[in-house]
């Protein structure tokens, strides 16, 4: 059976991730299903999908045996943070929850919108499923230093991940650096290194040169 699908490419004005190319991407996707009588999932609002975060909080509950100090995931529909912090605060209060954010644009800290090039996060305003207080913290981490990290964890532990999990793993080693030693702290590789072969590669380009 031969599939096939219709690319719809939406351009960003400074090549990031902005405020604008996410209400596009939005409002793209409801024009589609409109058209087409698709199913839209409308991720950045649909409730749903905390019910499965609600599980995975469980899980991570039982596999660390009820020890852990610290949940740690950057902000994109805010679903995976909401639907863990909510979990693992019914089993412990005490348990730290960081959100993290683009440093070039930390609208969640109350800062000004920007473009940043973290795929995934930093929608570029608040988005639906945020809430207040569900995190002690907000984590900024710039696009920069999300490459780095992503180069690191691939170099150094073989695991292939992107930017936004990089993002994870820096704020994951600043709350360690706060919290007792021996704390446990838990964070997602929420994302695969795949799509940045080519940035990867320019960077162990100029690395070598």
């Amino acid at each position: 059976m031969a599939t096939s699908a219709q690319l719809e490419i939406l351009r960003s004005e400074s090549g990031g991730m902005t405020e604008k190319l996410t209400r596009d991407m939005v409002e793209a996707a409801r024009i589609i299903a409109e058209k087409t009588g698709g199913f839209w999932t409308n991720q950045l609002s649909n409730t749903d999908q905390l019910v499965a975060y609600h599980k995975m909080a469980e899980e991570i509950w039982t596999q660390t045996n009820g020890t852990i100090d610290g949940f740690v995931q950057s902000v994109g529909t805010a679903a995976c943070l909401r639907g863990n912090g909510e979990v693992l605060r019914r089993h412990n209060p005490q348990i730290k929850i960081v959100a993290v954010e683009p440093s070039e644009s930390p609208v969640l800290s109350g800062g000004k919108k920007g473009s940043h090039k973290i795929d995934g996060i930093g929608a570029g305003f608040v988005v639906p499923l945020w809430q207040e207080g569900i995190a002690n913290q907000i984590e900024q981490v710039s696009t920069e230093e999300a490459i780095a990290m992503s180069m690191r964890l691939a170099h150094e532990e073989g695991l292939f991940a992107g930017t936004s999990t990089g993002c994870n793993i820096i704020a994951a080693l600043r709350l360690a650096k706060r919290l007792k030693p021996g704390s446990t702290i838990v964070s997602v590789l929420c994302d695969t290194g795949m799509k940045y072969l080519r940035s990867y590669g320019d960077a162990l380009s100029k690395a070598k040169a």
